[in-house]
């Protein structure tokens, strides 16, 4: 009964995940137009500067916002533990709102607010502030600026269990002791978050490396990023390589299972200096 059962989900794990990455892979190794088994689009990224610098921009820009949005979020979550249960309810709900806020819609509304006719752009204008008169939301700042807006809210979903994890009694227990709130912190607190935080940015990093339309819509074809040479290798009516796109999406994953490997190396390393 239990197999049974079980094989709806089988089915759907085959058909969404592994027929599509066994194609993806099958792809990579093709000649142009699919004509035969080759190396030649792996090859081509490495030999190519453009397809290295678009590893190079991806890693860079979701090692920086996973880093900015951990650190973030490890204050925020801290501060949303201490409110009452039901504003610490209606921030999760606003913050899963939001995690969830990206894409094209996204990069509208950023557009709409912080664009060269953007309504706070043209407020400021009017009141003769200058805060935003050397902002570019179209340039890498704005780029980093919105994966931020998607990543700081996942990373404080993602940590605030870890926060409700901490006893209250253990906290007591450091101050009948004679420890102070940085003692403890410092100690016990770190120590015991650190995995879990270690493990908030591994998740951030594949969500960034993964993100493409928000990018797109953004900034179009501004900047080399992998995601973006992957769809326009894989949609071009004209200029369309979907082997080499393939090729691309293959180490794209391959990336990612790297990033998780050192993640759960660091994680365990961790654990077993702190036992």
């Amino acid at each position: 009964m239990l197999v049974a059962s079980l094989i709806p989900f089988l089915f759907l794990i085959l058909l969404f995940l592994f027929i599509p990455l066994f194609f993806m892979i099958y792809g990579s190794f093709q000649a142009d137009g699919g004509t035969g088994f080759s190396f030649k689009q792996y090859q081509e990224i490495f030999q190519n500067e453009y397809y290295r610098q678009a590893f190079k921009n991806s890693i860079l820009i979701s090692l920086l916002s996973s880093f900015i949005a951990t650190l973030l979020a490890i204050f925020a979550t801290y501060s949303i533990t201490h409110f009452s249960s039901r504003i610490q309810n209606r921030v999760l709900i606003f913050a899963n709102l939001t995690s969830n806020f990206a894409g094209i819609p996204l990069a509208f509304a950023f557009i709409v607010l912080l664009g060269n006719s953007g309504l706070f752009t043209l407020l400021f204008k009017h009141f003769g502030w200058e805060t935003l008169s050397s902002f570019n939301v179209y340039s890498w700042s704005g780029l980093v600026l919105i994966y931020l807006y998607f990543q700081l809210p996942l990373a404080v979903m993602l940590l605030y269990p870890v926060y409700q994890g901490i006893n209250k009694h253990w906290k007591e227990a450091a101050s009948l002791l004679g420890a102070s709130s940085t003692q403890f912190w410092l100690r016990i607190g770190i120590p015991i978050i650190l995995p879990s935080i270690a493990g908030t940015f591994s998740i951030l990093f594949a969500n960034a490396m993964g993100a493409y339309a928000s990018a797109y819509a953004l900034t179009g074809s501004t900047y080399n990023l992998v995601t973006i040479r992957i769809g326009a290798l894989t949609t071009g009516d004209i200029f369309a390589k979907p082997e080499l796109g393939s090729a691309i999406a293959g180490l794209l994953g391959l990336t990612l299972v790297v990033a998780m490997l050192l993640n759960e190396w660091l994680t365990r390393k961790v654990r077993r200096d702190l036992s």
